[in-house]
């Protein structure tokens, strides 16, 4: 199981309080332990009672700035120091378990989401914070031509991929059968769909499918879905960062 390097504290507080047997090792520089950084105080806290090897780095440089999980260019040259945690990758589940039970599930209007080869980590944790806000069952993304869960998306995520189950796939079309057994709907997106997003009911458990930044869904993608939709533009800009607009979609398929 592979190892990253995770700086925002309230990822390494979600790893320490979901898996702390992951949480190799933390740490925190003397500026930050001894400073504001409340969260980084309470990852120290929480780290000792879970046992977690703990160390501490020579301070440097801007320590509020590093206490936010940043570091940067000093005059003398390297970087200042910077608190992180080493934690080993969450393990993804089987496309098969991440559908289990789909029917039963918020009795019946469950919300998964499927990434079809996203490419920028950014946007991949934006989605999987979004996903963890608003309660989303689990997300399928695509092994190949994808941004790897690396230590950005779990930074971006501030904790949601701890808490949304996530399965890596390389075929997606095969992904999508288990879906469909499993009484899932596939609603792909896309700006050229005629259906508004409004439009759509939450009468069932639906796959969100989000596309590539540039290219949106691949063209076996959107034939696989049974429905496609889109956010209308009221304004002159007629598009949207994948992340936001995810979080739009999110939000209507999951609100009563």
């Amino acid at each position: 199981m592979s190892t990253i390097s995770v700086r925002n504290p309230h990822s390494v507080l979600a790893a320490l309080e979901s898996r702390p047997e992951d949480v190799v090792s933390i740490t925190i520089p003397s500026s930050v332990a001894s400073g504001g950084d409340d969260a980084w105080k309470r990852v120290e806290a929480l780290a000792r009672t879970k046992r977690v090897r703990m160390s501490s780095a020579p301070s440097g440089g801007d320590a509020r700035r590093a206490g936010k999980g940043g570091g940067r260019e000093n005059p003398e040259g390297g970087r200042t120091s910077f608190a992180e945690a080493q934690i080993k990758a969450k393990e993804p589940v089987s496309a098969e378990e991440l559908f289990t039970d789909a029917r039963e599930r918020k009795g019946g209007k469950g919300l998964w989401i499927a990434l079809d080869t996203l490419q920028d980590p950014h946007n991949v944790g934006a989605i999987f914070r979004a996903a963890a806000f608003f309660g989303v069952e689990g997300i399928l993304l695509t092994s190949e031509r994808s941004a790897p869960l690396s230590g950005t998306v779990y930074d971006v995520a501030c904790g949601g991929v701890e808490s949304v189950p996530h399965t890596l796939q390389v075929n997606l079309q095969r992904a999508f059968e288990f879906a469909k057994e499993a009484g899932l709907w596939i609603l792909g997106t896309s700006e050229h769909a005629k259906e508004s997003y409004l439009q759509i009911e939450r009468d069932r458990p639906w796959l969100l499918v989000l596309g590539n930044e540039e290219k949106g869904m691949r063209r076996l993608t959107e034939e696989a879905c049974d429905v496609l939709c889109q956010i209308p533009p009221q304004g002159a800009v007629t598009s949207l960062n994948v992340s936001v607009a995810a979080g739009i979609f999110i939000s209507r398929l999951t609100q009563t």
